[in-house]
């Protein structure tokens, strides 16, 4: 577990909170090459470069709002109070460019990473712009922010979303995977970066709170995977294989994460194949509302 689980702490590189699977990682990974991950805090005035490499990024303010140069043309991404006000501005660099973030009033932001060959325009996706889905239902209902998906943006390699799950709710559900180039499905590394928090409407004695949620990853076939782990605001669980799912939003607590999927076949989509033991459960939801705590908003 150790390989694919990372406590908020464990990761860190420089000013970076998080740097897994990039370019300049320092941290290797046995057998991961095709996607990764940077997060940083940045104070008020504060900033952090990327130098040009063979990998495309896009950027993604977690909270508070920054500006973005991108080969000396500057971009302003109106950012977000914390990644449960709805979506955010997010800026599409392309590959083979150097990039700057810099942070006026402070705030947190990820990269998503892939390496990549081809090279596509840089585009800004206004939050306004991106593609919000409510999926699932009753409790396994849950909001998408697709703005890095192949219906939205032109990329090379990588899928890039975001999905918030209310209190209690089970996300990534049924249980999926997506690690072999066949019909119907396409081999892709995940990335899940997580953040909690308590539930508004809920509350509680603050000096007790400990916002928590759990991720599930189990063997598909023969290689060895297994992962029950428990996620807080920072942490990672990488997936590189294997069924994934449930993400699950403990009681009192609002689960966020943002993913990161890239791999080496041919067609860049995301096709999976359920857990044959609980696909059953889709069939369920056209029965069930959607969970009225939806959509989360600033």
């Amino acid at each position: 577990m150790a390989d694919w689980v990372y406590p908020l702490g464990s990761a860190a590189d420089g000013g970076w909170d998080i740097s897994l699977g990039t370019s300049d990682s320092p941290l290797a990974v046995k057998g991961w090459a095709h996607t990764g991950l940077k997060v940083a805090t940045l104070s008020a005035g504060a900033g952090v470069e990327l130098p040009a490499a063979g990998e495309e990024r896009i950027v993604v303010p977690l909270s508070g709002y920054f500006m973005v140069t991108v080969d000396g043309e500057k971009y302003l991404l109106a950012g977000r109070p914390s990644v449960f006000s709805g979506p955010t501005d997010v800026l599409y660099s392309g590959t083979d460019r150097a990039v700057t973030i810099t942070s006026p009033e402070g705030g947190r932001v990820a990269i998503a990473t892939a390496p990549a060959q081809v090279r596509y325009p840089t585009r800004l996706i206004t939050a306004a712009e991106t593609p919000v889905e409510l999926r699932g239902a009753g409790n396994c209902s849950r909001q998408v922010h697709n703005f890095g998906t192949p219906a939205a943006l032109e990329a090379d390699r990588f899928i890039v979303c975001e999905v918030l799950t209310p209190a209690g709710n089970w996300s990534s559900y049924p249980p999926h995977k997506h690690d072999e180039e066949k019909d119907g499905e396409t081999r892709l590394e995940e990335i899940y970066y997580f953040e909690t928090r308590v539930a508004p409407d809920l509350g509680g004695p603050r000096r007790k709170q400990d916002p928590i949620g759990y991720q599930r990853v189990y063997a598909s076939d023969e290689r060895p995977i297994d992962v029950s782990a428990e996620v807080r605001t920072g942490d990672v669980v990488l997936v590189p294989y294997g069924w994934h799912g449930p993400a699950m939003a403990a009681p009192g607590y609002d689960l966020y994460y943002l993913n990161v999927m890239a791999g080496p076949g041919r067609v860049r989509d995301w096709l999976i194949s359920d857990d044959p033991h609980h696909g059953w459960i889709r069939q369920t939801w056209s029965g069930q509302v959607i969970d009225p705590r939806l959509p989360f908003r600033a």
